[in-house]
Order: structure tokens, then C-alpha cells, then sequence
């Protein structure tokens, strides 16, 4: 499994969109500073996350959401 996943800060409420194999782990590297684009937005919440057959469909899903239609959808869901 293949998962997207939305982190929000808990300093900015700006919101990150990315794709990874292993969620949890990703969750907690982004956490520990491990990630270059959100080490200075931490602490970051697992605010929503979908799972994916495959690793191009994950990867075109975070694409989506980075979108104004994608953006739109997860303000309606979060």
C-alpha cells in the first residue's frame, strides 16, 4: 500500500501534501525535523490520509490535492 497524507502545522495551520509507503514512519520523520520542507512547521498533525493499490495512483492524488480543486475538496473535509 501506497498512502496520501495531509500534515497540518501546528504552528502556522499551513497544510502539507505528500505521498509514502510507510505512513507512519513518514509521520514521525517529518516530526523529528528528518523532512528539508516542513522541519520549521513542526509539530505537524496527521490531518488526513488516503490509501492507494499502487504507487503512481498515490503519487497522482498528491498532485491533485495540490490543486485548487484538490485544496478545495480536503477544506470541505477537514
Amino acid at each position: 500500500m501506497y498512502y496520501t497524507y495531509v500534515l497540518k502545522s501546528l504552528i502556522d495551520s499551513n497544510l502539507y501534501i505528500g505521498w509514502a509507503p510507510d505512513l507512519k514512519r513518514r509521520v514521525v520523520n517529518h516530526n523529528k525535523g528528518l523532512v528539508e520542507s516542513t522541519k520549521n512547521r513542526r509539530p505537524l498533525k496527521l490531518v488526513y490520509y488516503e490509501a492507494c493499490l499502487s504507487k503512481e495512483r498515490a503519487v497522482k492524488r498528491e498532485k491533485y490535492f495540490k490543486t485548487g480543486f484538490g485544496r478545495n475538496f480536503l477544506n470541505q473535509r477537514i
